[in-house]
């Protein structure tokens, strides 16, 4: 009877497992075990870091939890985060009028107005006209002009948009032709900066003639044709050169270089040429008689522009010139 009662080592053991086994399942009741028991002797020493291993794994857990926001509060902090946010705010409300703007210019494209307007050459006749006529009106001299003239004082606001008109006129200027059109062209390919070139192209020189008529009308109102001497005459034919030049490049010039651009690109395209920095090899293309004659067209549209583009801004650093000999501190 007495070897019956008696356990041997090997069963502690077991039983030791068995209980580390529940106690892994229950972790909670690690948080209850007080500190006599890791200190008893009765306690074999590999049962006590059983238990101590398991009692950190169970506090390295709960100190987790606690340190992770609820998914209430990370939704909390995203929400907080954009509203305040506010170049996200902007992004997105102008992304959502872009959005709105496309949906109908690709609704008007399909119009008869849109081919009109867009596809033949009378609109430009149109707004070359009534352009020049704008700038003779300012030119031709009223019956009291001279009256009004010696006491008139200059408008604080047209001066404002006369400095303005003429900085953003010369800061695009020299900002698309010495930083950004050689940046682009030794770091783009050869088709993406056909691509930019297809994009920017309009747009600049049609901002460009917008600063020049704002430039040109505003020094013609403060300068009637009589006070006119040869330093204001100078001023008067750069101004209208840069104007006129970038009128007739904007509505005779820019849309035929497009329409070569777009169809260079996707000859291109189907060639698999284009694709490096810098590097303009032709390769299938070579012999092509057609892309060479589009190329060659491409290329004499492009030099004529590059020439009209270098002399509006001759004019408009002529009229810096002027403008800084009549600073006054």
């Amino acid at each position: 009877m007495c070897i019956r009662g008696v356990t041997t080592g090997d069963e502690n053991d077991n039983e030791m497992q068995n209980q580390d086994q529940h106690i892994s399942q229950d972790e909670s009741q690690y948080s209850d075990v007080p500190d006599a028991v890791l200190n008893s002797e009765m306690i074999p020493d590999r049962v006590k870091t059983k238990i101590q291993k398991a009692i950190d794994k169970y506090t390295d857990r709960l100190n987790k939890i606690d340190a992770e926001p609820s998914n209430n509060e990370k939704k909390t902090s995203i929400q907080s985060a954009k509203e305040t946010d506010v170049v996200a705010q902007t992004v997105n409300q102008f992304r959502i009028f872009t959005d709105f703007t496309t949906k109908y210019w690709e609704t008007f494209q399909q119009s008869n107005a849109y081919k009109i307007l867009f596809r033949t050459t009378q609109p430009a006749h149109v707004i070359a006209i009534v352009s020049v006529l704008c700038v003779v009106s300012a030119v031709v001299p009223k019956s009291d002009d001279k009256i009004n003239n010696a006491n008139e004082s200059h408008s604080k606001l047209l001066s404002l948009i006369y400095l303005t008109s003429f900085a953003l006129h010369m800061g695009s200027q020299f900002w698309m032709t010495f930083v950004s059109g050689l940046s682009l062209f030794f770091a783009l390919p050869k088709r993406d900066f056909s691509e930019v070139q297809r994009i920017l192209f309009p747009r600049y020189f049609t901002l460009n003639t917008c600063f020049s008529i704002t430039t040109l009308v505003i020094f013609l109102k403060y300068h009637a044709f009589h006070t006119w001497n040869v330093e204001i005459s100078i001023q008067i034919g750069a101004l209208f050169t840069a104007f006129f030049l970038e009128l007739v490049i904007r509505l005779y010039l820019t849309p035929p270089l497009i329409g070569l651009l777009s169809a260079k690109v996707a000859i291109e395209k189907a060639a698999g040429i284009g694709t490096k920095v810098n590097s303009h090899s032709l390769g299938p293309l070579e012999n092509c008689p057609h892309y060479i004659k589009m190329n060659r067209a491409f290329r004499k549209i492009h030099t004529i522009i590059a020439i009209g583009n270098i002399l509006t801004m001759v004019c408009t650093v002529i009229h810096l010139n002027y403008m800084a000999g009549k600073i006054c501190f």
